[in-house]
């Protein structure tokens, strides 16, 4: 029997507090897709509200926020969007804005820290006279923060510079926010002013901020009407939605605050691993609460072997390729579970360099991993 679990595969397994379950046994609520839901309608304006855009709109996911947003925005099939080659719109949403929204997706390189070359992204704009042959370039796309880079933040001024392209284009922007309270807390900027120059964001409640489920939308509200359409049309209209959102409004309001901490761990941990001998972390690149650590070429543990240890110990990480992983912390993650992990890590590399006496990891303080 494992004698405990520390979770590190995403911000997502986060399960719901006793607060946030008071709140959706007591959520007042209506039939949303009636435009009725008071519980519904009070999450969507506090959102729209923090980002500074006229109205908000309540969806099952962020996948689900960011394929409506784009297929508003590419209103006429065959339209192209520009967006990073690492981008999780790119990457990791099974390809809908082209299975379901005919539009063609125009990749940019992703830079190491998430952004992407203004001047690529002015290139990868196609020239008006030829729409006989090209598609017709209508959005950008950016990610904040930016989680294959491991979580690095798009400052306010790039994305204002990216922002001034489109407009000198007649493009629109949108801003994949999945983690965009943990950049504005790791960058000391208000929300409302790093997608200050964006058309439409989806905000996720359920990663950094732990909400069991649900994204919200913003932009004008002629965006959210189109927006509430298109979610009616893929299924996304729920009826009693309001206890849900009770719960994202409870994430909202209790565990922004928690995210510095977040932070703040996740680099303890990232310099704690990189000490390792055997694993590598870039330390300058944890900004917020991701992690990736890479198992050093030549090292005499592979990573089936690495996983399958700490999983018998009760830690899970995320496999990325061959000899990477991803750790991910979140407000349920303690200090304790910090220094048990690595611990865990610890023991499941001291085997190899026992023999010479090459590995040590030292700590200023006693750790109680009850």
């Amino acid at each position: 029997m494992v004698a405990r679990t520390v979770d590190l595969r995403s911000d997502t397994v986060t399960k719901p507090t006793e607060t946030m379950r008071a709140a959706m046994a007591t959520a007042e609520v209506d039939d949303d897709i009636l435009g009725a839901d008071p519980t519904a309608f009070r999450l969507e304006s506090e959102v729209a509200k923090i980002t500074g855009k006229e109205a908000g709109l309540f969806v099952s996911s962020g996948t689900m926020g960011n394929l409506i947003s784009v297929l508003v925005h590419c209103d006429i099939r065959g339209s192209e969007v520009i967006l990073g080659d690492n981008s999780h719109i790119h990457i990791y949403e099974n390809g809908g804005i082209s299975t379901i929204g005919g539009v063609h997706p125009r990749p940019v390189k992703n830079n190491e820290d998430g952004t992407m070359d203004i001047d690529s992204i002015e290139v990868a704009i196609r020239d008006p006279r030829g729409e006989l042959v090209f598609p017709t370039t209508k959005l950008i796309c950016l990610e904040n923060s930016h989680a294959n880079s491991g979580g690095r933040c798009l400052s306010a001024e790039y994305t204002d510079r990216v922002g001034e392209l489109a407009k000198k284009h007649g493009l629109k922007l949108h801003i994949d926010g999945a983690r965009i309270f943990n950049a504005s807390v790791a960058l000391g900027v208000p929300v409302q002013r790093l997608v200050q120059a964006a058309d439409s964001v989806s905000v996720c409640l359920s990663k950094g901020l732990g909400a069991p489920v649900g994204s919200v939308i913003v932009g004008s509200k002629s965006f959210i009407t189109k927006a509430r359409r298109l979610r009616k049309t893929l299924g996304g209209g729920m009826r009693q939605v309001g206890f849900i959102c009770a719960a994202a409004f409870v994430a909202l309001k209790e565990n922004v605050e928690k995210l510095d901490g977040d932070h703040k761990k996740a680099k303890e941990l990232a310099e704690g691993l990189n000490q390792i001998k055997g694993l590598k972390v870039d330390i300058a690149a944890v900004e917020t609460n991701i992690i990736y650590v890479d198992i050093v070429e030549g090292s005499k543990i592979t990573a089936e072997k690495l996983y399958k240890n700490l999983e018998e110990q009760g830690v899970l990480v995320m496999p990325k390729g061959l000899s990477r992983m991803r750790i991910v912390l979140h407000h349920q993650i303690s200090s304790s579970d910090v220094h048990y992990t690595l611990s865990c890590f610890q023991q499941a590399f001291s085997g190899m360099h026992q023999e010479n006496g090459s590995y040590s990891i030292s700590t200023s303080r006693d750790v109680s991993y009850s």
